[in-house]
């Protein structure tokens, strides 16, 4: 399995994926230029967080043009993994590889601190195998408050696309938990082949335990144990 990270002008996660994936997974990782019409092998594109070219316009809106998103796309469409992370999921939504959109925060404030995520579809390849319980991930966002119509979200539901809500500690999904207004709590989702996903949480920030924190590992982890199975 080789991973390719892309840069953004903007990006300020893309060391974080590379070395939660290199160093503490031992995977074969390489960076992918925003410019580059390459993707130079990789059968797993990450799109990291940050703020791609500024987040004019809207967060992901400009990024979804770059001419690598090209290739990203095709890549997707062949069924390749490709993940999102916070400003790699409002990229995605922008470009409509997943469905729903990323709002502000209710707050109107960016919002940077750790929260709690539970699991929820169990036939999407990043959470089928983990444990039903609440793992503590960072968030570092603006808009990260997730829509979609009531037509969507029913089949969202009913394909099993949504993979991760909001929680509590103890895993209650309640509405105290939701750190920014997301609609059902929704926290992640994949898009209806299950071979693309976005989430506004981010795990390569809590895979190292000098970190005092590996719950995001665990989740890196199951995404390995299953596409290398």
């Amino acid at each position: 399995m080789k991973f390719g990270v892309v840069v953004f002008p903007g990006s300020n996660c893309d060391d974080d994926a590379v070395d939660a994936l290199r160093d503490q997974l031992k995977q074969d990782v390489v960076k992918l230029w925003h410019k580059d019409h390459d993707l130079q092998g990789c059968d797993f594109i990450i799109l990291p967080g940050g703020f791609s070219y500024g987040d004019y316009l809207r967060t992901g809106a400009v990024a979804r043009f770059s001419p690598i998103m090209n290739e990203v796309i095709k890549h997707a469409e062949r069924g390749g993994y490709l993940m999102g992370i916070c400003n790699g999921f409002q990229i995605l939504a922008e470009a409509r590889l997943v469905p729903g959109v990323l709002l502000r925060n209710t707050n109107q404030k960016y919002v940077c601190k750790n929260i709690y995520l539970r699991p929820q579809s169990k036939s999407v390849l990043l959470t089928a195998g983990l444990d039903d319980r609440a793992y503590k991930i960072p968030i570092a966002h603006g808009e990260g408050r997730y829509f979609i119509d009531a037509d969507t979200l029913n089949e969202l539901n009913d394909n099993d696309q949504i993979i991760f809500r909001y929680c509590d500690e103890a895993g209650n999904i309640t509405d105290e938990a939701n750190p920014n207004g997301s609609l059902d709590n929704i926290a992640g989702v994949a898009n209806e082949r299950k071979n693309v996903f976005g989430l506004m949480p981010h795990p390569e920030r809590a895979a190292d335990s000098l970190l005092g924190n590996t719950d995001g590992r665990l989740i890196l982890e199951q995404l390995l144990n299953t596409v290398l199975v």
